[in-house]
């Protein structure tokens, strides 16, 4: 479940996923029962030049309440970067972003990179609580321009699902993913199997190594979870695995 706080008005709304875009790290909510609420003025993105100052706004250590404020000024375009979660090992490439000395944290993902007009000009992908980058400095701070990002959601609201874009629902295995892979079985080793989901009803277990889904051969989380994208609950989808035994 998702649910949102709107910190003008103080009101939590439960909202659902209309779709994703994983490699371009970009969602679309919709609230439940919201309206009348306040919105964002958007600046042009390709505008943006190198010394430009900015703020970057968002949820720093996920604490809530009123958003936190990250002061500095752009200092790189076009930048990419390789994002990588602790938890199930996966990792984005991400491309084509702006650089900022900002202190963005975790938990500042998704919030407005405005310029000194308040316009916003870049969506924070600080990441999540659990991801971080890789080859990076601490001082670093990157968001995605505000057209690409737009342009996105725009298709998602749309509903054209593409190899990157999962429009509704997500399907879900119920794995925990070890990272590296402690076996010399190729593929995607399991650390844990969370109960009443799909791998635990089919007999997956810790140890088990998961070789293909839907006859694609997958040797990393990223490349499991890329797979699962082209899903939705409810699809039943072949499912490869090598257990402890062997077999």
């Amino acid at each position: 479940s998702v649910q949102v706080v709107d910190v003008g008005n103080g009101r939590t709304y439960s909202a659902t996923v209309v779709g994703t875009d994983v490699t371009d790290d970009v969602a679309v909510l919709q609230l439940q029962g919201a309206s009348n609420l306040s919105i964002v003025t958007t600046g042009d993105s390709s505008n943006v030049a190198v010394g430009d100052s900015i703020a970057a706004i968002g949820n720093a250590g996920g604490v809530g309440g009123t958003p936190s404020i990250a002061a500095g000024h752009v200092t790189a375009l076009g930048q990419s970067i390789t994002a990588l979660d602790d938890v199930n090992g996966s990792s984005e490439n991400l491309t084509g972003l702006i650089q900022t000395d900002a202190a963005i944290q975790p938990g500042d993902s998704g919030g407005p990179l405005v310029n000194a007009r308040g316009l916003v000009i870049g969506m924070d992908t600080a990441a999540s609580s659990g991801m971080r980058f890789q080859s990076q400095g601490a001082t670093a701070g990157f968001a995605i321009p505000i057209s690409r990002a737009l342009s996105i959601a725009t298709q998602i609201e749309g509903g054209n699902a593409s190899g990157n874009v999962h429009v509704g629902p997500t399907a879900f295995l119920g794995v925990d993913i070890q990272t590296p892979n402690g076996t010399s079985t190729p593929g995607v080793e399991i650390r844990s199997v969370l109960h009443g989901f799909p791998a635990a009803s089919v007999g997956l277990g810790t140890g088990d190594v998961i070789t293909a889904l839907d006859g694609v051969a997958v040797s990393t989380p990223s490349e499991l979870t890329h797979q699962m994208q082209r899903f939705h609950p409810g699809q039943t989808v072949p499912l490869s695995w090598t257990d402890t035994s062997g077999q």
